[in-house]
């Protein structure tokens, strides 16, 4: 058996740290290295037990989970997998952790009760297997401010519609984007980024308080319009409709089959139903295949399609898929995506 996957558990609860060794246990390419109770007895487990991955609690007493986490980022980087809760408090904390360099998050209220936890299991085995896998070298510090850029020379084919799909990984990989989208760009920027009910409005404001273009949260009926970003609403799929010479937001269940809702597939299929050659599909980090069909909707009708490269993804599942089906036009660097939306639009 190849060797298992080391993981320290980081929770002031004792009934949360049994059940996630128990949950964690229960795979045999996992195993629990240890427990603390605190940010501050984390930061010491980390550094003796050189874990694979930690599963991070933001909020616990004597030193929280985020200023452990900057600690940890800083002296000694290791995949940090957060618990959070889904309230307005809780969203807005996870999402700073995920600036602060954690990878990936559990919402561990959506269950009913404390007893119900163990309903996590799947989730959170998964995602540990994923972070447990990642290089090093991929792990991201906090992101730096980056001048914005100037805009190029319009390019002969001019998207006037972008869409990013994204998932692990995805909240710092667009902070790595959109703030670098100069005020009055010639394209609307349509975002699905994987993550549980609740968190994309809190997602939403962050990217828009870093921004010079305005970024919100979709609203169902309301116009596509130049210059400015929609994230998806987590929960319900987001599509377009045509209206009159404008396009308008389609938030819809259907499909209730697709293994995400939001779906990446689902929102790039439609706009390039009615966008064709003028869209692009953009495709970051993140687990599983969700935007190949996507990306090979946009290039069927005549758009461009880009991936994040191997090189800077968290996780290269998605793009890599999109590359392995030939359904890319080209592979960009994180860094780089900016300039490369800019040039098309």
């Amino acid at each position: 058996m190849s060797r298992r996957i080391r993981v320290l558990i980081v929770d002031d609860s004792t009934f949360v740290r049994q059940a996630l060794t128990r949950m964690l246990g229960a795979d045999p390419e996992i195993v629990v290295a240890g427990q603390a109770v605190d940010g501050r007895e984390a930061i010491d487990k980390v550094h003796e037990l050189d874990p694979d991955v930690v599963t991070m609690d933001v909020q616990m007493p004597r030193m929280g989970g985020l200023e452990a986490l900057a600690r940890i980022m800083a002296e000694h980087p290791v995949p940090v997998l957060l618990l959070s809760s889904l309230t307005r408090e809780g969203a807005e904390v996870t999402l700073k952790g995920l600036e602060l360099g954690a990878l990936d998050f559990v919402d561990k209220s959506r269950v009913q009760g404390a007893m119900n936890l163990l309903e996590l299991g799947e989730e959170l085995r998964a995602k540990v297997k994923a972070l447990g896998s990642i290089p090093a070298s991929r792990l991201r510090a906090a992101p730096v401010a980056l001048a914005r850029l100037e805009r190029p020379v319009a390019s002969d084919q001019r998207a006037e519609l972008v869409v990013i799909g994204t998932s692990t990984g995805g909240p710092a990989a667009l902070q790595a984007i959109i703030p670098r989208l100069p005020e009055g760009l010639h394209s609307a920027v349509l975002v699905v980024q994987h993550m549980p009910p609740g968190f994309t409005r809190s997602l939403a404001e962050r990217l828009a308080s870093m921004s010079a273009l305005p970024v919100r949260e979709a609203e169902d009926g309301e116009p596509v319009a130049a210059g400015q970003v929609l994230i998806a609403p987590a929960g319900i799929h987001m599509k377009l409709r045509r209206r009159g010479a404008g396009l308008r937001v389609w938030l819809d269940e259907e499909p209730r089959s697709a293994l995400h809702r939001p779906a990446v597939d689902v929102l790039m299929a439609s706009a390039a139903k009615l966008s064709g050659e003028r869209c692009l599909g953009v495709l970051l980090t993140g687990m599983g295949s969700d935007g190949v069909a996507g990306l090979r909707a946009i290039r069927e009708a005549g758009g461009r399609t880009f991936a994040e490269s191997e090189e800077t993804c968290v996780i290269y599942g998605m793009p890599k898929a999109a590359a392995e089906a030939g359904v890319v036009d080209r592979s960009v660097p994180l860094h780089r995506m900016a300039d490369e939306i800019l040039a098309a639009v």
